[in-house]
């Protein structure tokens, strides 16, 4: 699909990814900022100095922070750390390491996964105690990991108390907790709670802290919680060619992230667009909002010509061809202008 309008003038705006949104400008006054003189390389400079304090600061005085380039090398760089050889790691069916990673847990970590069918993207101690099988069998790839998404590739949030109860459970079978955090922002916008009070604070060990999403250029960080659940992190991203030389490039971008609330009030605006996309189009009949809108996600059913149609004018992609179920994504960038031109585009082409 083209990038621009029919007319060929102006680009497309749309609700395809959050990925698809501009850098904030804070971030690139920040990169700007950064690229005064010299500085270490590898990790050695004052920015990366800096995000590890403010990491301490949002997850606890154990935690600690290795910046990497993307989310997939956080997923299976933090999983690697967390296993052996012959470990596996539980999972939603829908997860991001699943689906949309090209097999690279199983390819580049070596790792065994789970995945476990969920209706809503949200494992439960429930389907963690049906999956998680065959310890000390030599047969069966050995149940070391249960991996979370918050908030999860549906658009759904754990709460707290759901967290925990699936970390109790891991840790009684010597497990670990990990969670995906592309949208960990979004997940604590919506929660209106700081990030320690459903990571650390509930028995999560690792996680991948999404930037990308939420406003960075490139960048996404391992964030070791639990030190004890990890071994050679550093040789690890190496290895996994995530290690970044001029790393203060990445570390700076978070800093302008994490040091004020950026980082909250961006998710807080994505989210309340697709809480806005979601009540708007809820109006217009035939369509279906088919999950509950938690975080910065919007999933609808709506029919497939009209679907067509919009694509010549928005940019969004469906989720599930056989239902003709969409997926509408709102970023720190959509404006209220943009979402309202999009639901009077719905309503146009449902009565078109």
């Amino acid at each position: 699909m083209s990038d621009t309008a029919a007319n060929g003038d102006e680009p497309l705006r749309g609700f395809a990814s959050d990925n698809n949104a501009s850098v904030h400008p804070d971030i690139l006054a920040a990169l700007a900022a950064a690229n005064e003189g010299h500085q270490q390389a590898y990790g050695d400079d004052v920015h990366t100095a800096r995000l590890r304090e403010l990491i301490k600061d949002h997850f606890g005085e154990r935690a600690d922070v290795y910046p990497v380039f993307n989310g997939s090398g956080a997923n299976v760089v933090g999983l690697q750390a967390m296993c052996d050889r012959w470990s596996a790691v539980v999972c939603p069916e829908s997860a991001h390491i699943n689906l949309d990673e090209c097999g690279a847990p199983e390819k580049v970590a070596g790792l065994k996964l789970i995945p476990v069918p969920t209706p809503d993207g949200k494992l439960t101690p429930e389907l963690l105690d049906r999956y998680a099988w065959g310890f000390g069998d030599q047969h069966h790839a050995q149940p070391k990991v249960v991996s979370i998404t918050q908030s999860t590739e549906l658009g759904t949030l754990y709460t707290p108390g759901e967290i925990a109860a699936i970390g109790a459970l891991a840790r009684e079978r010597d497990m670990l907790l990990h969670v995906d955090g592309a949208r960990l922002a979004n997940a604590a916008a919506a929660l209106d709670l700081p990030l320690r009070a459903f990571t650390t604070e509930v028995g999560v060990d690792v996680l991948s802290f999404g930037g990308t999403k939420n406003g960075l250029m490139l960048g996404e960080a391992i964030v070791v919680l639990n030190p004890d659940a990890v071994r050679g992190v550093t040789y690890l991203r190496k290895a996994g060619l995530q290690l970044a030389s001029k790393m203060r490039y990445v570390s700076a971008q978070f800093v302008a992230l994490l040091e004020g609330d950026l980082w909250l009030r961006n998710a807080r605006h994505a989210n309340a667009m697709a809480a806005r996309l979601a009540t708007a189009v809820a109006r217009v009949p035939g369509v279906e909002i088919v999950r509950p809108v938690q975080a910065n996600a919007v999933f609808a059913v709506l029919p497939r010509e009209a679907t067509e149609r919009l694509r010549k004018r928005f940019r969004f992609h469906t989720w599930d061809e056989r239902t003709g179920e969409v997926r509408w994504m709102c970023s720190f960038d959509t404006t209220e202008a943009d979402v309202d031109a999009f639901a009077a585009a719905i309503a146009q082409e449902m009565t078109a």
